[in-house]
């Protein structure tokens, strides 16, 4: 995240609140099951076997979409050699379609299945900002940035660098904004909400596929 410039990192926070919304709206969905923080659905997922709880296989199949989505999303422009906005913008465009499809799904008595698909979406936009085949950091688990705001602070008071902790930061403000934003949303428009992340996502894929520009140094 302090690699990144300001354009990026301004982007950066912005898809952390699309991701704080999408996560927000499967969880009322659901009914207490997240599409992006995956630590706790593990947790859920261990108590769930010991209790021998119905839910477990849902949350197995959040579990393994979440991580087909980032299989997906790092294997985009492996072998042809795309330029990283190009890759970038593909990505985007299958999120968005993605999560524009997952509400219509729903509505046909497939639940599960649509949120399986969102759950895809943030598999997929965590590989946004992936450097030589590594996740530069995570769009939508804030856990690593909470991390990385203590020891900026610790840093501080050490008489180190004074605003490290500041854009980790700000990528939290970013995921619980877009929470906040997505459960508003949802009770009005329910799981339909997904559709302004998905416009989101398609609007910035329309952005680098004109412009061609980068999201990342």
């Amino acid at each position: 995240m302090t690699r990144l410039d300001r354009n990026a990192r301004i982007l950066a926070v912005s898809f952390a609140a699309m991701a704080g919304m999408v996560d927000a709206i499967g969880f009322l969905a659901s009914g207490g099951f997240f599409l992006s923080f995956m630590s706790g659905n593990s947790t859920r997922f261990s108590v769930g076997v010991v209790e021998g709880a119905p839910y477990v296989g849902m949350v197995s199949l959040l579990l393994l979409s979440f991580v087909g989505g980032v299989v997906a999303g790092s294997l985009i422009g492996r072998k042809n050699m795309l330029s990283p906005s190009r890759r970038q913008a593909y990505i985007l465009i299958i999120i968005s379609i993605l999560l524009f499809a997952a509400p219509v799904i729903a509505s046909f008595e497939f639940l599960l299945f649509g949120l399986c698909l969102a759950a895809f979406c943030m598999g997929l936009e965590n590989t946004l900002f992936e450097r030589e085949g590594s996740v530069s950091f995570g769009l939508t688990y804030m856990t690593g940035a909470l991390v990385k705001i203590g020891q900026g602070l610790a840093t501080l008071m050490s008489g180190g660098a004074r605003f490290a902790w500041v854009p980790y930061l700000l990528l939290w403000i970013g995921l619980v904004s877009g929470a906040a934003i997505g459960a508003l949303l949802f009770g009005f428009f329910g799981l339909d909400s997904l559709w302004l992340p998905a416009g989101y996502a398609g609007v910035f894929a329309l952005v680098l596929l004109a412009q061609g520009n980068r999201m990342m140094p």
